[in-house]
């Protein structure tokens, strides 16, 4: 098993001839990921590899089937390849772009929400189920099959936690970035509903930080029962200087909301397992998960 991507998933690189696109596109190929066509205005009928490309998605779709879309399209236009693929029936998409502008986004939130479509980012490293497929950007080596889905706001984190959790001989059964950005396609709340309804995830960690409130609602969700199975959670940027600019345009704090302390203290209330050194991450896990004899 795994969450919304799976071995048999057929993926369309929006942006394929681009330096990253066409880098990123070979690299989930050599993963084991089907790649099934590119997509580049104007550049149809040229081949990255041995992947076709053609000029729309509409034209892809029609020729190659696929049912995932992985967008490296520059920012001023990465929401109308978004919602060129929702047009073309692609139910779920994974945008590595950083950088679109609010306000396409707000109008891109709309359309994919009455659509039914899973939107992973703007702005994150993709989503990989290890030894299966791989979706995004992450380095794929440091990913092992295993018990643990991991949902992180920050691209590093996310391989961090992941290489702790390889080291400590558990695995990972679906990690996912959600993005950085202030508005995205899926937040905590819906992978954590995912990651219940799968029998092979057996513990959620959660990768967090600064700014907003998706944590905090996280933790409500936690504590009504959403998910029974064991989390874990992180917040970066608890040393963060007040004031500072943050690397991520979601990072913003208001007041006292959003602060490491106040998610940190949300999350304790809802039983959540709270690692404050990002260095302990593998081993704490490992000894909870050990203690509760899930491993």
């Amino acid at each position: 098993m795994a969450v919304c991507v799976y071995r048999t998933s057929r993926v369309l690189v929006q942006g394929i001839t681009g330096k990253e696109g066409s880098y990123h596109a070979l690299a989930c190929k050599d993963y084991g990921t089907k790649i099934v066509a590119g997509v580049t205005p104007g550049k149809g009928g040229q081949k990255v590899g041995d992947i076709p490309v053609f000029n729309t998605v509409e034209e892809a779709v029609k020729e190659t089937h696929p049912n995932v879309s992985l967008i490296f399209v520059p920012p001023p236009f990465a929401a109308d390849a978004i919602l060129e693929a929702v047009g073309s029936g692609i139910k779920t998409i994974v945008c590595i772009t950083e950088g679109i502008p609010v306000l396409d986004m707000v109008k891109v939130k709309r359309v994919i929400e009455k659509e039914g479509v899973t939107l992973i980012g703007p702005n994150c490293p993709g989503i990989i189920t290890p030894g299966a497929t791989k979706i995004g950007i992450m380095p794929g080596h440091i990913f092992t099959r295993g018990s643990v889905g991991i949902i992180s706001r920050s691209g590093t984190l996310l391989y961090e936690t992941a290489d702790q959790i390889t080291r400590a001989g558990l695995g990972q059964s679906t990690c996912v970035g959600i993005g950085g950005d202030p508005i995205v396609g899926t937040d905590y709340i819906f992978w954590l509903k995912k990651f219940e309804e799968d029998p092979e995830t057996e513990a959620v960690m959660m990768v967090g930080e600064i700014g907003g409130n998706a944590e905090e609602k996280a933790a409500e969700f936690i504590a009504k029962g959403g998910i029974k199975k064991p989390v874990f959670a992180f917040i970066a940027g608890r040393t963060a200087p007040p004031g500072r600019r943050m690397g991520h345009a979601g990072a913003i704090i208001m007041g006292k909301s959003g602060t490491a302390e106040s998610k940190y203290e949300a999350l304790r209330k809802a039983g959540v397992h709270t690692i404050e050194n990002p260095g302990y991450i593998g081993e704490m896990i490992a000894k909870v998960l050990k203690e509760k004899a899930i491993i």
